[in-house]
């Protein structure tokens, strides 16, 4: 019998609807799935078991009454560190941080709330949200469920190594290079970045996004249906736009998908990555789609220019930290940064300067294609210990040279589950659409999920990390 901790978010909304499932068991079941597996993966801050319990009885109430808030009503799902929630301190991965109690709930926050939905644990970060790791000054080292030895990616580190380990179905990250789709790629689960300004953040800022991590294209789309309603403190954000979130149908014969395995800039693609992404590039073609080798729009010099620009914003925001504080972030992330302090004005405007052409060149060459199909990362996952695959804070951004592009130019991107490596690692396709097509990103998707074929079984993975805690506890 599956665990109710591994059952879909649609799958439970459809019980909890027909009574044959309650939110206080699911939410029993999570919280025993997190408590035996939390000593190994170390995805959770902040978790309230008592709070989500007593909100599950509330929801249950509800859904006797035929008064449920909507099908998210009962459902577990976590946050992000970084996405504030009321009376709750956000540390932001790091020691250096003062914990304050924030005063009120992000957008994303309120939302779930308003549907009734129930984020029982925040989920880790490293330090400011700067890394591809699970390597935090203030959390315990975060770990990926496929290999414990292994990194989940960042900097939603902690919701894609709980959205694989079967912490409830529904998980929320942000993305402003990759965070939301690297940890989904090498956690092996499904990461969405919408265009950027559909869902609400607060504070917004240049390239950053939020974004649903969940095992399934379904999924996602149910909780695109909560967290996309409109905010006005998000002085960035889209107009509200009523989209059919959940009409997932659709086919890929006749369309044009470019495929990029050399991203122009960063590390190289590994072999074992373009092997599984020009495979499922031939299951387009075999569906009738047009499939083009497409050659990358991003050069050395943009790509030095975003770590510029970024690198001097984190250093203007740190420099005046009291050095006992200072101190406490991360050697890496230290290291990154200080160089900022030489800048002149002329390397900071061109590093601006590299944004902007990021972006116009990733926005016209992607009129030549319906979708693009590439690596979510040139490699697979990287040691758990390491702040990021090259373990070098002067090059720290050479494994986004395929996600980033996308946050500049600000269009939907999915990560998928494309096949695995000869160890057993996760490898990520990437799925880009034009900008505003966050539908056909996710109809592509959704199509792909099935094209693919079985993948290896959540309950397998589960049950191998309860055995794996059972013998440490032993």
């Amino acid at each position: 019998m599956t665990n109710l901790a591994d059952l879909t978010a649609t799958a439970l909304s459809d019980a909890f609807a027909a009574g044959t499932l309650s939110p206080v068991e699911v939410m029993e079941a999570v919280l025993d799935r997190v408590e035996r597996l939390e000593p190994l993966l170390h995805a959770t801050y902040a978790l309230d078991g008592d709070g989500a319990l007593a909100a599950a009885r509330l929801s249950e109430e509800r859904w006797r009454k035929g008064a449920a808030l909507g099908p998210l009503d009962g459902l577990p799902v976590t946050l992000k560190e970084l996405i504030a929630t009321r009376g709750v301190p956000k540390p932001m991965g790091t020691a250096a941080v003062e914990l304050i109690p924030q005063p009120e709930d992000a957008p994303i926050t309120a939302r779930l709330r308003e549907a009734g939905a129930i984020a029982f644990t925040k989920t880790t970060v490293p330090d400011y949200g700067m890394l591809s790791s699970g390597l935090s000054s203030f959390h315990p080292l975060t770990r990926n469920p496929w290999d414990l030895s292994r990194n989940p990616g960042g900097s939603s580190a902690g919701a894609g190594a709980a959205a694989a380990a079967g912490y409830g179905p529904l998980h929320v990250g942000t993305d402003i290079g990759g965070s939301v789709r690297l940890p989904a790629g090498w956690c092996g689960v499904f990461g969405f970045k919408p265009n950027n300004g559909r869902i609400p953040i607060d504070p917004p800022y240049m390239g950053r996004s939020a974004g649903p991590m969940t095992r399934t294209v379904d999924d996602a789309a149910l909780l695109m249906t909560v967290i996309s309603r409109p905010d006005a403190r998000d002085f960035m954000s889209l107009p509200p736009a009523d989209l059919p979130w959940r009409n997932l149908a659709g086919d890929v014969r006749g369309l044009r998908f470019g495929l990029m395995l050399d991203a122009g800039c960063g590390s190289p693609t590994e072999p074992e990555v373009a092997e599984a992404v020009t495979a499922a590039a031939r299951l387009f073609e075999q569906a009738g789609a047009v499939v083009e080798p497409m050659a990358p729009f991003v050069t050395p010099e943009m790509f030095d220019g975003f770590d510029h620009f970024f690198r001097m914003r984190f250093w203007a925001e740190t420099k005046d930290l009291p050095q006992d504080r200072y101190r406490k972030i991360l050697p890496y992330i230290r290291a990154w940064v200080e160089p900022a302090a030489a800048y002149d004005a002329m390397t900071i405007y061109s590093g601006f300067s590299g944004l902007m052409a990021i972006r116009e060149q990733g926005v016209r060459a992607s009129q030549a294609y319906d979708y693009i199909l590439s690596p979510v990362a040139p490699m697979p996952a990287f040691a758990a210990e390491l702040p990021s695959p090259n373990n070098d804070p002067a090059r720290p951004f050479d494994h986004i040279g395929f996600t980033m592009p996308f946050n500049m130019t600000e269009q939907p991107a999915s990560s998928i589950n494309c096949g695995y490596t000869s160890t057993g690692l996760p490898i990520g396709l990437q799925i880009v659409g034009r900008r505003f097509d966050d539908m056909g990103v996710l109809r592509v998707s959704r199509w792909f999920e099935d094209a693919r074929g079985p993948q290896r079984p959540w309950s397998e993975l589960s049950e191998l990390l309860e055995g794996s805690a059972q013998v440490r506890g032993s």
